[in-house]
């Protein structure tokens, strides 16, 4: 079984809700966040298989289209591999928030379905987050969890915390 590396994508990859950007709804609205390439490449060379998990309701709120998100996390992708990282996997929930869904964090149906298809040892493994949504949907999920950035009310509920993900990447050493 290998280890995973879940991660969030707005607020831990990726700029959002800046004075640079609002929202991600286009590729040119997406900015990676200092320092991320460098730690993912660093989870990439210390075994981890990086996941990506994004709540993406935009769509269902009609603000972009699934082919306008393959785009963006085109995008994301090709802006990684300047750094030599690479994600092994997306999943995305495209239901605007409230809808009910399985797939939408805080319930942990992404990761865990991304855990089978992968071989994934949960209880090793971490989910990193900035909303208390994230943290929610990893804890459901049985993983280690992280948050990042400065949200004071989701501190209390994770198991670390950090202020970027380069300073995930250094924890781990």
């Amino acid at each position: 079984m290998s280890i995973g590396m879940f991660l969030d994508r707005d607020g831990v990859i990726n700029e959002v809700l800046t004075n640079r950007v609002k929202y991600v709804n286009t590729p040119e609205d997406f900015y990676l966040l200092d320092g991320v390439g460098e730690a993912i490449r660093c989870f990439n060379m210390r075994g981890f298989k990086v996941f990506v998990v994004t709540n993406q309701g935009g769509i269902g709120l009609g603000l972009m289209s699934q082919s306008e998100l393959y785009a963006i996390h085109k995008k994301m992708e090709a802006d990684l591999a300047t750094f030599g990282a690479r994600l092994d996997d997306i999943a995305y929930c495209p239901h605007k928030p409230h809808a009910n869904c399985a797939y939408r964090k805080p319930n942990p149906q992404m990761i865990l379905d991304l855990a089978k298809k992968h071989d994934i040892d949960l209880e090793k493994s971490y989910m990193v987050g900035d909303r208390a949504s994230d943290i929610q949907a990893g804890k459901a999920a049985g993983l280690k969890t992280m948050i990042i950035g400065n949200r004071q009310e989701t501190k209390a509920d994770a198991d670390m915390f950090f202020p970027d993900l380069i300073s995930v990447a250094k924890w781990l050493g």
